[in-house]
């Protein structure tokens, strides 16, 4: 499979490059919600820039022994993290990536089952969306023309361990 290596120079400017393309939508949301973990990141630099509140929903796609490259059942949180009383009415769900658009569609069905009343609008923004990705996002850094693995620059830290350390 092609891999797609990404710096932490082009990590960045990719974030900057989303947030331009959210501004110049006009879309007024007045809430993020970033899922974590990859989302965490781009989430929290567009909350910085646009002054609005961040919440964090956790999903995890668990996998059972020896299936590394399969999807697994998705198991969420039981609730949203959140600084502020409450969730906002127009919401911009954040995430690093529409790799197959599970999580994605998944995400949205989660937060309109469980805040939905308050909810008036949601939009989606990533950084890459990949060619094979079946939901699309309204709001794309960088629309991939196949579907690569990319490695992220944060990624170095998935093996080292606390012992590796100096």
């Amino acid at each position: 499979m092609k891999k797609l290596k990404i710096s932490w120079e082009e990590y960045n400017q990719t974030i900057e490059k989303l947030a331009k393309i959210i501004r110049d939508s006009n879309y007024p949301f007045n809430m993020i919600v970033a899922l974590a973990r990859g989302g965490l990141r781009p989430g929290d630099v567009l909350s910085r820039i646009f002054k609005v509140p961040m919440a964090i929903l956790s999903v995890e796609s668990y996998r059972g022994d020896n299936t590394e490259d399969q999807r697994g059942h998705m198991v969420f949180s039981r609730d949203l993290a959140l600084t502020v009383a409450g969730i906002r009415d127009k919401v911009l769900l954040v995430d690093d990536l529409a790799d197959s658009g599970i999580t994605l569609e998944k995400s949205l069905q989660w937060l309109r089952h469980y805040y939905g009343f308050y909810i008036s609008e949601m939009k989606t923004a990533t950084l890459w969306s990949k060619k094979d990705s079946k939901f699309k996002p309204d709001f794309c850094a960088k629309p991939l023309k196949d579907s690569p693995w990319i490695v992220q620059p944060f990624e170095i830290y998935e093996n080292i361990r606390p012992k590796d350390l100096k």
